[in-house]
């Protein structure tokens, strides 16, 4: 018996034993970033989506997760059900391995196909709800912070430094490592340029709860519809209006649609109609705060350094197309903020 197949017994013993699910079938499940993920049919048929952490995961944390999506679920947002042991608990440890169970979201598709004609509308509302729900969050009510602590150039500076300096050891001379490093040189010499748009944003900008991972993995879509929103991180305030950015302006999108910035207003314009205690400077600022975040994020090029392992060509081709999509951003961000000006006054 191979690794993996150890891994699914582990798996079927816990659904037996904590969750009075008898399996009838165990399968490896979609791809996860940090977890192992496996698919599960019951007797009666019905599938069950688990998730298997790593060793030195912060369970606690996970359960916070959880209980957030748990709460946007109580506000008729679309998240799926969480199943919880036999003792109430969110997730379930033995043999080496811990899980969370969840109902399995049939026939769908996630957002990295990039959004396009209705989903933009679609997607839009379903964040505004989103965020309309979570403002209640017993973490805390929505507060305003400068709009730096947003889109901070300062710590990006540290970043890339910081990245930079292995490189400056033993430098590179092919294949991701190589491109990583001279993209990091070029975001770090730009990075005065992402200081004066910076200063184009609100003097302060709203935080409060928000979903934390709202990428397009996370967004599951059945035609034109939002499925389910899934992978919650554990309750944090963040900028509601960076958030919306992150995912109607996901790169792949960016690139693949080239009039997304009319995409961008409708998903504006439902996120709105849906949440309209954010303000319509905010929203103004969605273009500026995605190509900001980009702009100062070392990920993926941090890879090449913190886990070499993790570089596929997928992670490789998803780095170049942030890169290109934060240039492409950047170039149209005046026609964006126009068509978005003319929606919201």
């Amino acid at each position: 018996m191979n690794g993996a197949e150890s891994d699914v017994m582990v798996v079927a013993g816990i659904l037996t034993l904590f969750y009075r699910i008898i399996p009838t079938a165990v399968g490896i499940g979609p791809a996860g970033t940090a977890t192992s993920n496996y698919v599960a049919q019951d007797s009666d048929g019905a599938r069950w989506f688990v998730k298997a952490y790593p060793a030195g995961t912060d369970l606690d944390a996970e359960r916070q997760a959880l209980e957030l999506g748990e709460f946007a679920r109580l506000g008729r947002i679309p998240v799926p059900v969480v199943r919880r042991t036999l003792d109430g608990d969110l997730i379930a440890a033995a043999g080496g391995m811990a899980v969370s169970v969840a109902a399995y979201v049939e026939n769908t598709e996630t957002a990295e196909g990039g959004l396009s004609g209705e989903r933009w509308a679609a997607v839009g509302e379903t964040v505004g709800r989103l965020h309309q729900i979570l403002a209640r969050h017993p973490a805390g009510p929505p507060r305003r912070v400068p709009a730096r602590e947003v889109c901070d150039v300062k710590r990006a500076r540290q970043r890339l430094d910081r990245l930079l300096a292995p490189f400056a050891k033993s430098p590179p001379t092919s294949g991701f490592p190589a491109w990583a490093r001279e993209t990091a040189a070029r975001r770090l010499a730009a990075l005065p340029v992402v200081a004066a748009m910076v200063k184009g944003l609100p003097t302060t900008l709203t935080v409060q709860t928000v979903h934390g991972d709202l990428a397009s993995p996370n967004l599951l879509l059945r035609g034109h519809q939002v499925a389910a929103l899934i992978d919650f991180r554990p309750p944090g305030h963040r900028s509601p209006a960076w958030e919306l950015g992150r995912i109607v302006l996901d790169p792949r999108t960016v690139l693949a649609e080239p009039q997304w910035p009319t995409g961008l207003a409708e998903g504006v314009a439902a996120y709105r109609a849906a949440n309209p205690a954010l303000s319509a400077e905010e929203l103004l600022a969605v273009p500026r705060l995605a190509a900001g975040y980009l702009a100062c994020s070392v990920y993926p090029l941090s890879e090449a350094v913190d886990d070499p392992a993790a570089v596929t060509p997928e992670l490789e081709a998803y780095g170049r197309n942030r890169q290109a999509a934060m240039a492409e951003l950047c170039e149209r961000m005046t026609e964006a903020e126009e068509v978005l000006h003319d929606l919201l006054y």
